[in-house]
């Protein structure tokens, strides 16, 4: 089968398109014919090294923590699931990935695929719908009635976090520059800060209850946001790199967030996407063969929105 895998860490070309064994699953995992995988900026920062201490690899490595595809063998002791089923999944972080034709899932990472939508684009939910649900909900334990303040919603992240606040009763502040401004609007925040041309500080009259803080901002722009927050309140910081700061005088905390696959949440987020209450937005669907070019696209920053690499035809 094809894959890319990289048998080294570095730049974005020491990824390779190339042959490997079939995959064979052993007891408690299933084998996955891959419809897609995503790219998620962890898939570069493990590419080039600069994870190896949370997110061990073994060399060579296949990318891609996210996948939609078609249950086709299963292992000893795999119940619920069978062969023909449609899945997704936020596969282990540390194990081989879904830039592959085929792929090994530990069974209770998969949940049944949205039904509503091409089941290639539900790649694009699991790791950056987790982040979001889990930031708000398991950690900022947002609530119908709060305002929260979402910096940096143009991204994919961004985009379910929006619209996960709006589902949840919240008020919804969100930064964003003007390429992504209109979808952030569409995604149902009830303002949008320009985050090019205004100060964001400048730009909140009232306090919030949350700042949910997804951009790759400085450490004095990250206390910044701490001032925006009510007494009590909480910052929630995804870029791990950056700890979150806190205010202990006026009780507000900060904390960071390292996403984690969830089988039970991510069943939770494909109801709502049946349901037609949340949004998969697909930016762009590229071929497996064609990976190494988006690696070297982000790379550059000039990768905008979500994008699904898509396993060639059986």
């Amino acid at each position: 089968m094809k894959a890319v895998r990289f048998h080294e860490y570095g730049d974005p070309d020491v990824l390779r398109y190339e042959d490997v064994e079939q995959p064979v699953p052993d007891a408690g995992q299933v084998r996955i014919r891959v419809a897609a995988t995503s790219f998620n900026s962890v898939d570069g920062n493990i590419r080039g090294g600069f994870m190896q201490g949370p997110i061990p690899v073994t060399l060579p490595h296949t990318p891609g923590l996210d996948v939609s595809g078609t249950v086709d063998a299963l292992g000893e002791g795999v119940h619920g699931i069978e062969v023909g089923d449609e899945v997704v999944g936020f596969l282990p972080m540390t194990g081989t990935g879904a830039a592959a034709e085929y792929v090994l899932a530990p069974a209770e990472v998969l949940t049944a695929a949205p039904t509503s939508i091409p089941l290639p684009d539900a790649a694009a939910l699991p790791v950056v719908g987790l982040t979001a649900q889990q930031a708000l909900f398991d950690h900022a334990k947002l609530t119908s009635g709060q305002r929260v303040l979402i910096n940096g919603a143009g991204g994919a992240v961004g985009g379910y976090a929006v619209q996960l606040a709006k589902h949840a009763g919240a008020y919804v502040i969100a930064t964003a520059g003007p390429r992504s401004s209109e979808q952030v609007k569409l995604s149902g925040a009830d303002e949008v800060i320009d985050h090019t041309t205004t100060e964001v500080t400048a730009a909140v009259s009232e306090p919030v209850d949350i700042v949910l803080n997804l951009a790759p901002i400085d450490p004095e722009q990250l206390a910044a946001l701490l001032t925006l927050i009510r007494p009590g309140g909480v910052l929630v910081n995804t870029t791990v790199w950056m700890p979150a700061p806190s205010d202990e005088q006026r009780g507000v905390r900060g904390i960071d967030v390292f996403v984690r696959s969830d089988a039970d949440q991510l069943s939770r987020l494909v109801a709502l996407i049946d349901s037609g209450e949340l949004r998969v937005d697909v930016a762009r669907r590229v071929p497996l063969a064609e990976l190494p070019a988006v690696h070297a696209q982000a790379a550059t920053g000039a990768l905008h929105g979500k994008v699904i690499v898509v396993a060639p035809a059986a």
